[in-house]
Protein backbone atom coordinates (compact mmCIF):
# COMPACT_ATOMS: atom_id res chain seq x y z
CA UNK A 1 0.00 0.00 0.00
CA UNK A 2 0.86 3.44 -1.09
CA UNK A 3 1.16 4.54 3.43
CA UNK A 4 3.66 1.70 3.63
CA UNK A 5 5.94 2.95 1.08
CA UNK A 6 8.83 4.96 1.94
CA UNK A 7 9.16 8.68 1.03
CA UNK A 8 11.14 8.00 -2.11
CA UNK A 9 8.99 5.85 -3.33
CA UNK A 10 6.26 7.29 -2.92
CA UNK A 11 7.52 10.43 -4.78
CA UNK A 12 8.24 8.25 -7.84
CA UNK A 13 4.80 6.84 -7.64
CA UNK A 14 2.88 10.47 -7.44
CA UNK A 15 5.46 11.71 -10.51
CA UNK A 16 4.37 8.38 -12.32
CA UNK A 17 0.92 9.47 -12.03
CA UNK A 18 1.26 12.97 -12.75
CA UNK A 19 2.79 12.31 -15.71
CA UNK A 20 0.47 8.82 -16.86
CA UNK A 21 -2.07 11.99 -16.33
CA UNK A 22 -0.50 14.14 -18.44
CA UNK A 23 -0.32 11.98 -21.27
CA UNK A 24 -4.35 10.86 -20.85
CA UNK A 25 -5.01 14.69 -21.33
CA UNK A 26 -2.64 14.82 -24.32
CA UNK A 27 -4.64 11.38 -25.88
CA UNK A 28 -7.80 13.71 -25.09
CA UNK A 29 -6.81 16.95 -26.90
CA UNK A 30 -5.84 15.33 -29.50
CA UNK A 31 -8.94 13.14 -30.16
CA UNK A 32 -11.12 16.57 -29.82
CA UNK A 33 -9.06 17.77 -32.72
CA UNK A 34 -8.84 14.71 -34.69
CA UNK A 35 -13.00 14.84 -34.62
CA UNK A 36 -13.23 18.26 -35.61
CA UNK A 37 -10.99 18.41 -38.59
CA UNK A 38 -12.13 15.01 -39.79
CA UNK A 39 -16.05 16.47 -38.94
CA UNK A 40 -14.23 19.74 -40.99
CA UNK A 41 -13.67 17.78 -43.93
CA UNK A 42 -17.17 16.25 -44.19
CA UNK A 43 -18.82 19.09 -43.89
CA UNK A 44 -16.78 20.65 -46.71
CA UNK A 45 -17.69 17.46 -48.90
CA UNK A 46 -21.37 18.19 -48.62
CA UNK A 47 -21.05 21.66 -50.43
CA UNK A 48 -22.32 25.18 -49.50
CA UNK A 49 -19.00 26.07 -48.13
CA UNK A 50 -16.74 29.00 -48.48
CA UNK A 51 -12.65 28.92 -49.61
CA UNK A 52 -11.54 32.22 -48.46
CA UNK A 53 -7.40 33.12 -47.73
CA UNK A 54 -5.71 32.82 -43.96
CA UNK A 55 -4.75 36.25 -42.51
CA UNK A 56 -1.10 36.14 -42.74
CA UNK A 57 -0.87 36.70 -39.06
CA UNK A 58 -1.18 32.93 -38.67
CA UNK A 59 2.13 32.29 -40.29
CA UNK A 60 3.31 34.54 -37.44
CA UNK A 61 1.35 32.80 -34.97
CA UNK A 62 3.40 29.34 -36.47
CA UNK A 63 6.85 30.92 -36.23
CA UNK A 64 6.51 32.25 -32.05
CA UNK A 65 5.11 28.90 -31.02
CA UNK A 66 7.48 26.96 -33.00
CA UNK A 67 10.48 29.60 -31.09
CA UNK A 68 8.88 29.02 -28.02
CA UNK A 69 9.66 25.41 -27.89
CA UNK A 70 13.55 26.66 -28.05
CA UNK A 71 12.99 28.75 -24.48
CA UNK A 72 10.87 25.41 -23.20
CA UNK A 73 13.42 23.14 -24.11
CA UNK A 74 16.24 25.31 -22.57
CA UNK A 75 14.49 25.43 -19.19
CA UNK A 76 13.78 21.75 -19.02
CA UNK A 77 17.72 21.31 -19.53
CA UNK A 78 18.70 23.78 -17.11
CA UNK A 79 16.26 22.61 -14.18
CA UNK A 80 18.14 19.23 -14.94
CA UNK A 81 21.46 20.69 -14.74
CA UNK A 82 20.50 22.76 -11.80
CA UNK A 83 21.05 25.80 -13.05
CA UNK A 84 18.24 27.91 -11.08
CA UNK A 85 19.31 31.24 -13.28
CA UNK A 86 18.87 29.86 -16.60
CA UNK A 87 15.59 27.89 -15.88
CA UNK A 88 14.10 31.24 -14.50
CA UNK A 89 14.91 33.22 -17.11
CA UNK A 90 13.71 30.40 -19.90
CA UNK A 91 10.80 30.19 -18.17
CA UNK A 92 10.49 33.94 -18.34
CA UNK A 93 11.07 34.00 -22.38
CA UNK A 94 8.55 31.13 -23.20
CA UNK A 95 5.73 33.22 -20.99
CA UNK A 96 6.25 36.03 -23.18
CA UNK A 97 6.49 34.15 -26.51
CA UNK A 98 3.31 32.11 -25.52
CA UNK A 99 1.60 35.19 -24.94
CA UNK A 100 2.54 36.92 -28.10
CA UNK A 101 0.97 33.96 -29.59
CA UNK A 102 -2.28 34.44 -28.01
CA UNK A 103 -2.57 38.53 -29.06
CA UNK A 104 -1.45 37.22 -32.42
CA UNK A 105 -4.30 34.99 -32.64
CA UNK A 106 -6.81 37.66 -31.78
CA UNK A 107 -4.90 40.13 -34.45
CA UNK A 108 -5.78 37.11 -37.12
CA UNK A 109 -9.06 36.74 -35.51
CA UNK A 110 -9.75 40.66 -35.86
CA UNK A 111 -8.60 40.44 -39.17
CA UNK A 112 -10.94 37.72 -40.28
CA UNK A 113 -14.10 39.68 -38.90
CA UNK A 114 -12.93 43.22 -40.84
CA UNK A 115 -13.35 40.73 -44.09
CA UNK A 116 -16.69 39.37 -42.98
CA UNK A 117 -15.84 36.33 -41.94
CA UNK A 118 -17.48 36.00 -38.24
CA UNK A 119 -18.63 32.88 -35.94
CA UNK A 120 -22.03 32.99 -37.24
CA UNK A 121 -21.73 35.27 -40.61
CA UNK A 122 -23.47 34.68 -43.57
CA UNK A 123 -21.59 34.14 -47.04
CA UNK A 124 -23.07 37.71 -48.39
CA UNK A 125 -21.29 39.08 -45.53
CA UNK A 126 -17.59 38.53 -46.59
CA UNK A 127 -15.38 41.50 -48.44
CA UNK A 128 -12.74 39.81 -49.20
CA UNK A 129 -12.14 37.26 -52.22
CA UNK A 130 -13.65 33.89 -52.12
CA UNK A 131 -14.29 31.07 -53.82
CA UNK A 132 -17.77 29.16 -53.11
CA UNK A 133 -18.54 25.20 -52.79
CA UNK A 134 -22.11 24.98 -53.91
CA UNK A 135 -24.12 21.88 -52.14
CA UNK A 136 -26.00 21.94 -56.27
CA UNK A 137 -26.07 24.54 -58.76
CA UNK A 138 -26.71 27.62 -56.82
CA UNK A 139 -24.49 30.66 -56.81
CA UNK A 140 -22.69 32.59 -53.90
CA UNK A 141 -25.77 35.00 -54.24
CA UNK A 142 -28.28 32.68 -54.14
CA UNK A 143 -26.58 31.65 -51.42
CA UNK A 144 -25.43 33.88 -50.04
CA UNK A 145 -28.30 34.07 -46.95
CA UNK A 146 -26.63 30.86 -45.98
CA UNK A 147 -23.90 31.18 -42.71
CA UNK A 148 -20.34 30.70 -43.41
CA UNK A 149 -19.77 27.44 -41.94
CA UNK A 150 -16.47 27.52 -42.75
CA UNK A 151 -15.97 30.63 -40.86
CA UNK A 152 -17.28 28.81 -38.13
CA UNK A 153 -15.36 25.79 -37.94
CA UNK A 154 -12.20 27.80 -37.96
CA UNK A 155 -13.16 29.89 -34.95
CA UNK A 156 -13.84 26.87 -33.40
CA UNK A 157 -10.71 24.95 -33.93
CA UNK A 158 -8.11 28.05 -33.47
CA UNK A 159 -10.35 29.07 -30.59
CA UNK A 160 -9.91 25.97 -28.64
CA UNK A 161 -6.10 25.39 -29.36
CA UNK A 162 -6.04 28.99 -27.98
CA UNK A 163 -8.03 27.93 -24.76
CA UNK A 164 -5.33 25.10 -24.34
CA UNK A 165 -2.37 27.24 -24.78
CA UNK A 166 -3.52 29.57 -22.21
CA UNK A 167 -3.76 26.56 -19.99
CA UNK A 168 -0.29 26.07 -20.58
CA UNK A 169 0.62 29.87 -20.22
CA UNK A 170 -1.15 29.50 -16.32
CA UNK A 171 1.25 25.92 -16.13
CA UNK A 172 3.94 27.77 -17.15
CA UNK A 173 3.10 30.93 -14.35
CA UNK A 174 2.62 27.61 -11.88
CA UNK A 175 6.00 26.29 -12.62
CA UNK A 176 7.95 29.67 -12.42
CA UNK A 177 6.87 30.33 -9.39
CA UNK A 178 8.02 27.46 -7.76
CA UNK A 179 11.12 27.95 -9.77
CA UNK A 180 11.98 31.51 -8.19
CA UNK A 181 11.56 29.05 -4.41
CA UNK A 182 14.36 27.26 -5.67
CA UNK A 183 11.87 23.94 -5.77
CA UNK A 184 13.02 22.28 -8.46
CA UNK A 185 16.54 20.52 -8.75
CA UNK A 186 18.34 17.47 -10.83
CA UNK A 187 16.48 15.02 -8.60
CA UNK A 188 13.12 16.44 -8.22
CA UNK A 189 12.31 18.95 -11.86
CA UNK A 190 9.11 16.54 -13.41
CA UNK A 191 7.09 19.88 -13.43
CA UNK A 192 9.38 21.59 -15.60
CA UNK A 193 9.95 18.48 -17.47
CA UNK A 194 5.82 17.56 -17.42
CA UNK A 195 5.43 21.60 -18.45
CA UNK A 196 7.71 20.99 -21.59
CA UNK A 197 5.90 17.72 -22.50
CA UNK A 198 2.86 19.58 -22.91
CA UNK A 199 4.14 22.99 -24.49
CA UNK A 200 6.06 20.85 -27.02
CA UNK A 201 2.83 19.17 -27.88
CA UNK A 202 0.71 22.24 -28.28
CA UNK A 203 3.33 23.58 -30.27
CA UNK A 204 3.19 20.64 -32.59
CA UNK A 205 -0.63 20.44 -32.46
CA UNK A 206 -0.52 24.33 -33.91
CA UNK A 207 2.07 24.00 -37.05
CA UNK A 208 -0.36 20.65 -38.00
CA UNK A 209 -4.05 22.33 -37.30
CA UNK A 210 -2.07 25.78 -39.39
CA UNK A 211 -1.27 23.70 -42.40
CA UNK A 212 -4.42 21.62 -42.38
CA UNK A 213 -6.77 25.23 -42.51
CA UNK A 214 -4.05 26.76 -44.85
CA UNK A 215 -4.35 23.57 -47.73
CA UNK A 216 -7.84 22.34 -46.94
CA UNK A 217 -10.12 24.70 -47.47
Amino acid sequence: MIAELVPDERTLLERKAKRSLLWIGVISILMLFAGLTSGYIVRQGEGKWVQFDLPMTFAVSTVIIALSSIPMQWASVSAKKGNQKNLVIALIITSLLGVAFVISQYIAWSELFRQGIAFSGRIKDIKGNFQYIPAGTESATEAGDAGNVAGSFLYVITGLHVMHVLGGIIALFVVFSRALRKKYSPENFNGVRMCAVYWHFLGLLWVYLFFFLLYVR
